[in-house]
């Protein structure tokens, strides 16, 4: 059975950050399917980070941005490169940090909570785009 153990003493999130990474290797198996390893993945995250929202994976699949493992509310379920926050992530294979989602030119509106959001592109070896790992947070300028 895989557990994780976060303290709630620890308030610094760089510790934070530090016994989470300690952990995921004994969380995340090369040998299970990636569809499990991501949804343990953002459940550990969501599970340590008390500003993170929701947290999930886009997988980019016949030139669209697909809805993956995740945690939080329900999401949008398809999402086309160059749009929002995660299609212009996706598109420029560039990481993006949005202190006010509201200030994003075409921002996709799938939580009205939603106040500030990180978006990290995955980039396969061959330098092909999989997909992003979206995290939003209910904060203003949660995410550096």
């Amino acid at each position: 059975m895989e557990e994780l153990v976060i303290s709630e003493n620890i308030q610094s999130e760089k510790e934070k950050y530090k016994l989470l990474i300690k952990q995921l290797s004994g969380l995340l198996n090369s040998e299970d399917p990636l569809i499990s390893n991501l949804s343990n993945l953002t459940a550990a995250l969501k599970q340590t980070f008390d500003k993170i929202s929701w947290v999930g994976f886009y997988i980019f699949e016949d030139r669209k941005l697909y809805l993956g493992p995740f945690q939080g509310k329900v999401a949008c379920t398809s999402i086309e490169p160059g749009k929002g926050i995660c299609g212009t992530a996706a598109a420029n294979k560039e990481s993006i940090i949005v202190a006010d989602v509201n200030k994003f030119p075409g921002h996709i509106v799938c939580d009205t909570d939603s106040k500030s959001e990180i978006v990290v592109p995955i980039i396969n070896k061959d330098g092909s785009l999989y997909g992003v790992l979206d995290l939003d947070s209910t904060e203003y300028s949660a995410f550096d």
